[in-house]
């Protein structure tokens, strides 16, 4: 994203002044950065009318291609029309010449890859109860014929309360959707039939999640160690990605759920919320108010890491999983090779 000061913002009713050094946009505030995405920063801003804090991603128009500003805003579309407790809320956007605003609501706690990296490995308890929020915010997606198409760590956030928020929806689509054949998403965490192209389906956010509970148990997804496309391979060759050591059995049977080669015959995530290891966690959750659920799983979290050597966790390969988003755009050029008939 270029650089610019914030006195070349638009200044029109729609855009942005400067306000001693930070900016106003409309009635927020804009604050501090809260990171770098693909197009653009996230920042922390206050509505100056109710006194909220939310978050406003901010994207410079001329860095991204029509097509893909097209995508961006059928992401908002989608997220206007969604209202679930593990769905983040939409709240708006503003458009000027050079930037699109969208708000969105603010989540404390950060993303639970966030998470991973500041307290290390999760213990099963704590990753069955992230995971619990993850399918009832799915199995309210799916109901509604939504496929997220890139659950992932980076993409779940969680507020203060550790309520957990499914996010970024750049990639979602509907069912009976153009793009659904399309390969989109992150290469470890992709289901192997949208990577041999035969199109995403529900069940592939299922594998998702099912790589998801590697990514919490282990602190990296499956095949983390691998370049991405070498991991595109070997999760379309594999019988199933890699069980972590030490995982009980009632885990095991959770994940071999998730990673059912024929997708027709994976569960739904209504289906995984009445498993024996969800249903265990919320049940030893039950009879707790808020503060002492949180202060349970943050106990067990920091006893957890204490026996942990890599408290701190490091990838075992140099992969940036957001550049190796991009190597799907190699995956999908070696297929149409592949595919296209021979003169």
């Amino acid at each position: 994203m270029a650089n610019s000061t914030p006195g070349s913002r638009p200044s029109s009713t729609g855009g942005t002044r400067a306000v001693g050094s930070s900016r106003t946009l409309n009635d927020y505030q804009l604050g501090d950065s809260l990171g770098k995405g693909a197009f653009g920063q996230v920042y922390r801003a206050l509505n100056w009318a109710t006194g909220e804090t939310v978050a406003i991603k901010e994207i410079q128009l001329s860095n991204i291609p029509k097509s893909e500003l097209g995508e961006i805003m059928s992401e908002i579309d989608l997220l206007k029309n969604l209202n679930h407790p593990n769905i983040v809320k939409y709240k708006g956007f503003v458009k000027t010449r050079e930037y699109l605003y969208i708000i969105l609501e603010f989540c404390e706690n950060g993303s639970l890859h966030g998470i991973l990296k500041r307290f290390g490995k999760f213990p099963e308890n704590l990753v069955a109860v992230y995971i619990a929020q993850v399918l009832e915010g799915l199995a309210y997606l799916h109901d509604q014929g939504v496929i997220h198409r890139d659950i992932k760590g980076a993409n779940i956030l969680t507020n203060k309360d550790g309520c957990v928020k499914l996010a970024d929806f750049g990639v979602a689509t509907v069912g009976g959707g153009a793009r659904e054949n399309a390969v989109v998403g992150s290469p470890y965490w992709m289901a192997p039939e949208v990577i041999e192209q035969r199109g995403a389906t529900t069940a592939s956010d299922i594998w998702s999640v099912g790589c998801l509970v590697i990514e919490l148990l282990q602190g990296h997804p499956p095949y983390h160690t691998l370049s991405p496309m070498p991991a595109l391979f070997r999760i379309v060759q594999d019988d199933c990605p890699p069980i972590p050591e030490g995982a009980s059995n009632v885990v095991k049977d959770f994940l071999y759920a998730c990673f059912q080669r024929d997708a027709n015959l994976r569960v739904g995530a209504r289906r995984l919320l009445k498993h024996a290891w969800i249903v265990g966690a919320r049940r030893g959750m039950g009879g707790q108010n808020v503060d002492d659920r949180l202060e349970k799983t943050k106990r067990d979290s920091r006893e957890h890491a204490a026996k942990t050597e890599d408290k701190l966790l490091k990838p075992a390969g140099n992969w940036n999983y957001d550049e190796a988003v991009l190597k799907v755009q190699e995956w999908n050029e070696a297929l149409k090779c592949m595919l296209s008939p021979r003169a």
